[in-house]
């Protein structure tokens, strides 16, 4: 099982920029979107341009429109679909899950966008509990030994390897301690890997978000804030990790890049 996932950066744009040809070369099973920024018929012609007009899609779009709006898209019929985060935060368009039907039994697809904040801002407040809910869903997760795979922008990088210039971002969100402390959280007794991390090593990024200024992209000054997160059994199942890093800054179609993830789900 392929699985795909992007910040779009609008979904719009980014079809226009090249998308949907890398769609149908990435050629996934689920694909699971950020920053969509559009309503449910104008994603619906994207991914019919991809290909993609029969797959299951659960699609929630943020009360601010042009903003936020998260999805996932698959290729197996979806069984539930759950909006928010146990009920919260759910008119904002940043958490969305879809279950489907594995040969490993029923997996939790998740699609999040956590969003920028700012360093002592009622904005950053925001921000923390929003990753407040998302580690108490992900402890029961854990806990029950289910099948659930959290994908997405979570604007926080949490290690040093994970953007360029660490030093200058200590006390910016993004890098804030009390940020990265949410995420050490998640991974102290492994019950959630960072599949993409584990499959890396010790190496710096690999990054998937540049600025469109300047010579971000092209000197590699990049931020790793972009995940797949997973539970104990399905990181398990993981045979490659990469990042789909357009080969120039002309053929990027978003200021992310999106990360891309095999598992090898087998019966138990």
């Amino acid at each position: 099982m392929r699985v795909v996932t992007a910040n779009v950066n609008g979904i719009r744009a980014a079809a226009r920029r090249g998308l949907v040809p890398w769609l149908e070369q990435a050629e996934p099973d689920v694909l699971c979107l950020q920053e969509v920024r559009a309503d449910d018929v104008e994603l619906a012609k994207v991914l019919a341009d991809a290909g993609l007009a029969h797959w299951s899609v659960a699609h929630t779009e943020g009360a601010a429109k042009g903003r936020a709006g998260v999805a996932v898209v698959t290729r197996e019929p979806q069984t539930a679909v759950r909006v928010g985060i146990d009920g919260a935060f759910a008119d904002e368009g940043r958490w969305v899950e879809a279950d489907v039907v594995t040969a490993a039994g029923p997996l939790t697809v998740v699609s999040a966008y956590v969003h920028t904040g700012e360093a002592g801002t009622e904005r950053q407040d925001v921000k923390m509990a929003f990753l407040a809910a998302m580690t108490e869903r992900m402890r029961r997760a854990a806990e029950a030994d289910e099948l659930v795979l959290v994908t997405g922008d979570l604007n926080v990088a949490h290690r040093e390897a994970d953007l360029k210039n660490w030093k200058g971002n200590l006390k910016k969100a993004g890098f804030l301690p009390e940020e990265r402390a949410v995420l050490d959280g998640w991974f102290a007794d492994g019950g959630w890997v960072d599949v993409q991390r584990r499959h890396a090593g010790d190496v710096a990024g690999p990054y998937s978000w540049w600025s469109w200024r300047g010579k971000a992209f092209d000197n590699d000054a990049g931020w790793r804030i972009d995940y797949q997160l997973a539970t104990r059994r399905v990181a398990a199942t993981v045979t490659d990790v990469f990042v789909g890093r357009a080969p120039t800054y002309a053929e990027r179609w978003s200021d992310h890049a999106p990360v891309v993830a095999d598992y090898a789900l087998e019966p138990v």
